[in-house]
């Protein structure tokens, strides 16, 4: 799994000439345009995904559940994250991301289930699993997969910086997925 940095996805939009200003409206639009649903699972974002998406006029038609699971025992409960995965690998993993992903999107009976989990420090890292790792799942019926992305910026690791960027890469997953479906 190639890692995502907050440098790389800022030139990736550039290149796609996306603001990140305008990304949630697009997301918005694309599954209004699809008759399509999301949800979203939140671990390290802290409801942030769902917040701007609630942002958006309208989202109500494509927008029903967003959980915070921020605990364990609520991505077990809820989610339905396998408790081996979490004993084995942790929280913050690709496994946990993707099961967190596709519960949601079951859960939800939506199209596309989008989750995040990581460490938005400043405190909480190890060499292992640094602040600013946040992996990123999105499950559709057909797929479920999860990015690995790294956003500590040269050893600053702003909280907050983290998170919504966090979010923004989720949104922008979740375009990218919805641009490749017929």
């Amino acid at each position: 799994m190639d890692t995502l940095t907050a440098q790389e996805f800022i030139d990736v939009l550039k290149k796609e000439n996306i603001s990140r200003t305008h990304l949630t409206q697009l997301v918005v639009d694309v599954l209004q345009d699809r008759g399509l649903k999301i949800a979203t699972a939140e671990s390290c974002t802290g409801g942030m995904v769902s917040e701007k998406l609630t942002q958006v006029s309208g989202v109500s038609s494509v927008f029903e559940l967003g959980v915070c699971s921020y605990a364990n025992r609520i991505k077990e409960k809820v989610l339905g994250v396998n408790h081996r995965v979490l004993d084995t690998v942790g929280a913050v993993s690709e496994e946990t991301a993707k099961e967190m992903a596709r519960g949601v999107r079951e859960l939800g009976n939506s199209s596309i289930g989008v989750s995040t989990t990581g460490i938005a420090g400043p405190t909480g890292g190890s060499d292992q699993k640094p602040v600013g790792l946040v992996y990123i799942g999105c499950s559709t019926g057909e797929k479920t997969y999860a990015y690995k992305t790294l956003l500590g910026n040269d050893g600053e690791n702003d909280r907050d910086a983290i998170r919504d960027l966090a979010s923004d890469i989720a949104l922008y997953i979740v375009l990218k997925e919805l641009k490749t479906k017929v």
